[in-house]
């Protein structure tokens, strides 16, 4: 069971005093760009999922060969290491559990160049996803993955967890998107690799590339990355329909896809969460039941058939309301995605509210299972005799167009009760996802909080010596276990 603060039970485990390791990472990067202030620290040892732990510096490098010094300097004396992003992480993949360095890349966060014609973008692992976007809209280009945290998620955290987003359905996950790395690993050298190609047929033997994506910074640090790219559609349209049964709206999700559609984006969110948000956002909707919103990209000059096609299906699975907008800034102005953009938003308000400011600490958890779609209906009514299980509140949205659903619930944090059960209740959202023939973790990682998970999963398959395989995989890339440990495996 995850700790939701690691405070007081940090180890310190180096052979040199901290003082003596402050001044070495002076030497490395320069002493404004090591930062040592307790409170400043802190910042860079939490992150949004409420776990919280300890450093014993925060160290900001400017290039790859000053963090290939460092991590010389910590396999020599045993320091453990901390990579981070923008500590955007819901799994507890960032933290700093054991007293270490956490190496930041607020500077190492320059887009170095792009090709159009050669469909990549080459940036280092402090850039943000949205100057990404910034950048190649320019061009009438795109980068498409897209995490709900991409106005801070970084291209390093993005390939660390092998996220994703909305536009899953049509653009998968970040796995699909890499080309090549410029990786350092956590030997004796600090040895700088570089894996895959800028082309984009590539044969080196075993894939690592798409190993290091979603391995949580446990296997080597990656400094900068080439990533593939795609046009900006020309036009997505977005009908979105509210029905009165989950069967409901699965049977307009089999028609739409038997119409041979290719979703841009297909969310769902269910019938509580739709009030829920509804409530929140102050939306003068007279609409009930559970909402799944699509998407399509395409010429223009087929928008009003995609809108026929989609609004056909929903029609037909006997939607109470329909939304049609032929265009981006007609979803916008009729505000169709707000209710799905506020779900997590909306609960952190909800936990808020439901406490009491002076004594409470609230506490928002967000759980991340996929399932085949077909097995949506019924994962969701588990879910909902989970809610009345535990007497937990539980908001439930997600991705319909890969069946991965976001089970979120908010307790406070100074109630070791509450913690109990929360904790309790995952291992069971975790349970009905694999009995459906899903996933315990389809983009937010494993981390610190699913471990247990994924030990659970394999178990589940028959398969513990996949286990063993990615344990010894750690061993052979990071033999004194320096690099995020505890992480994962």
């Amino acid at each position: 069971m995850p700790c939701l603060k690691l405070l007081g039970k940090v180890l310190f485990l180096s052979k040199l005093s901290r003082e003596k390791i402050i001044s070495k990472l002076r030497d490395i990067v320069g002493k404004e760009y090591v930062e040592t202030d307790s409170a400043a620290i802190r910042l860079y040892s939490k992150e949004a999922s409420g776990l919280e732990g300890v450093a014993v510096a925060v160290v900001f490098p400017e290039k790859t060969e000053e963090i290939s010094e460092i991590v010389r300097f910590a396999y020599e004396n045993d320091i453990k290491i901390y990579p981070q992003g923008s500590a955007t992480d819901l799994a507890g993949a960032t933290i700093p559990e054991h007293h270490g360095i956490v190496i930041s890349f607020d500077r190492m966060k320059k887009i170095k160049e792009y090709s159009i014609v050669d469909s990549y973008i080459i940036a280092e692992a402090g850039a943000r996803v949205i100057e990404l976007n910034d950048t190649l809209a320019k061009e009438g280009y795109m980068f498409p993955v897209d995490p709900a945290s991409m106005k801070a998620a970084t291209v390093g955290g993005v390939i660390a967890a092998g996220g994703g987003g909305l536009r899953g359905a049509l653009y998968g996950t970040m796995r699909e998107w890499l080309m090549e790395l410029k990786v350092v690993l956590p030997d004796k050298d600090g040895t700088i690799i570089r894996v895959g190609c800028r082309t984009t047929k590539c044969r080196q033997g075993y894939d690592l590339v798409r190993l290091f994506a979603g391995s949580e910074g446990t296997l080597g640090i990656v400094t900068e990355a080439t990533l593939k790219i795609t046009p900006i559609p020309e036009n997505i349209v977005t009908v979105a329909g509210f029905f009165e049964t989950l069967e409901k709206a699965m049977e307009a999700v089999v028609s739409i896809k038997k119409a041979r559609i290719a979703p841009y984006a297909m969310e769902f969110i269910d019938a509580k969460t739709v009030e829920i948000g509804k409530q929140n956002l102050n939306l003068d909707w007279d609409v009930r039941g559970n909402m799944l919103i699509v998407s399509v990209a395409g010429p223009v000059e087929v928008a009003e058939k995609y809108i026929k096609i989609l609004s056909d299906s929903m029609e037909a699975a006997n939607a109470s309301n329909i939304m049609k907008a032929s265009s981006q800034e007609e979803a916008e102005k009729l505000r169709i995605f707000d209710l799905r953009r506020a779900c997590y938003p909306s609960a952190i308000q909800l936990a808020a509210q439901s406490m009491s400011p002076d004594k409470s600490k609230p506490l928002v958890l967000i759980e991340d299972i996929a399932v085949p779609p077909t097995k949506l209906p019924e994962t969701v009514k588990q879910l909902r005799k989970l809610e009345e299980k535990y007497g937990l509140p539980l908001a439930i949205f997600g991705h319909v167009g890969d069946g991965n659903l976001h089970p979120t619930t908010w307790i406070d944090a100074t109630d070791e009760e509450a913690k109990k059960k929360v904790w309790e209740m995952f291992d069971e959202i975790m349970e009905i996802a694999l009995k459906m023939g899903g996933t315990i973790s389809a983009e937010h990682g494993i981390g610190l909080h699913k471990k247990k998970g994924l030990e659970m999963e394999m178990k589940y398959k028959k398969s513990e010596k996949a286990l063993e395989l990615m344990r010894e995989i750690k061993r052979i890339f990071d033999p004194k276990n320096i690099l995020n440990p505890g992480k994962v495996i």
